[in-house]
C-alpha cells in the first residue's frame, strides 16, 4: 500500500491541531505520539484510513471536541471521523472524572468497529512502552504526570490487557510490556 496526498493533508491538520502540545510531563513533542500510534496502525495492517485516524485520534478529546470531528469528516470523510469518535473517551468539556471517564471508555472498547480498535490498541501500546521506558529513566516520578495516580494508571492498562481484540502480535508486545510494568512496580516497591 502507498500512502496518499490524503495522509500529507492529515499530518499537516495534526501538526496545526497539536504543535504546541508536548507529552506530559517530559516535554516531547506530542506530534511523536501521534507519529508513533500512526505508524503502529500500518505496522499492524491498517489502511490509509486507520493510519490517518491514528494521526488524529486524540483531535477530538484534546483539540475542540465535536466541532473538530466535523472538520475531520468534512476533510477525511466519515470513516476516519468514526473511528476518532470511537477512540475518544470525552468529547466535550467539562470532562468526567478521570475514574468514570475511564470506565465508560473501557465499557465500550468491545462494542468499536475493528478499526477503531486497531488505533486504541495501537495507541495503548505506544502510551504503555512510554510508560514503562520513562518509568526506567525517572522512576516515581512518573506518575505526577497522570490524574489517575500510580494506582489508577496500573489498573487501567491492566483492564486494557483484558480485551482480546488486537492483532495477536500486539497483543503479546502489550503483554509484555504491561509485565513490564508490573514487575518495575514490584521492585520498585
Amino acid at each position: 500500500m502507498m500512502l496518499s496526498e490524503r495522509y500529507r493533508q492529515a499530518l499537516d491538520f495534526a501538526f496545526d491541531l497539536h504543535r504546541e502540545q508536548q507529552r506530559k510531563g517530559s516535554g516531547v513533542p506530542y506530534m511523536a505520539h501521534l507519529l508513533g500510534v500512526s505508524s503502529l496502525v500500518l505496522e499492524f495492517g491498517g489502511d490509509e484510513d486507520l493510519a490517518i485516524a491514528g494521526l488524529l485520534h486524540d483531535a477530538v478529546e484534546d483539540q475542540g471536541g465535536l466541532v473538530t470531528a466535523e472538520q475531520i469528516r468534512a476533510r477525511f470523510g466519515e470513516k476516519v471521523a468514526g473511528v476518532v469518535l470511537e477512540c475518544t473517551d470525552s468529547p466535550s468539556e467539562p470532562r468526567p472524572p478521570w475514574h468514570e471517564r475511564k470506565q465508560a471508555y473501557l465499557a465500550k472498547l468491545p462494542k468499536v468497529s475493528e478499526g477503531a480498535a486497531l488505533v486504541v490498541a495501537c495507541d495503548k501500546l505506544y502510551n504503555l512502552r512510554t510508560i514503562v521506558s520513562d518509568l526506567q529513566s525517572t522512576g516515581d516520578l512518573v506518575w505526577d504526570r497522570f490524574s489517575g495516580g500510580k494506582a489508577g494508571v496500573i489498573w487501567y492498562y491492566g483492564e486494557l490487557g483484558k480485551h482480546k481484540r488486537a492483532p495477536p502480535v500486539l497483543a503479546r508486545q502489550f503483554a509484555a510490556h504491561l509485565e513490564e510494568l508490573q514487575t518495575f512496580q514490584e521492585t520498585a516497591g
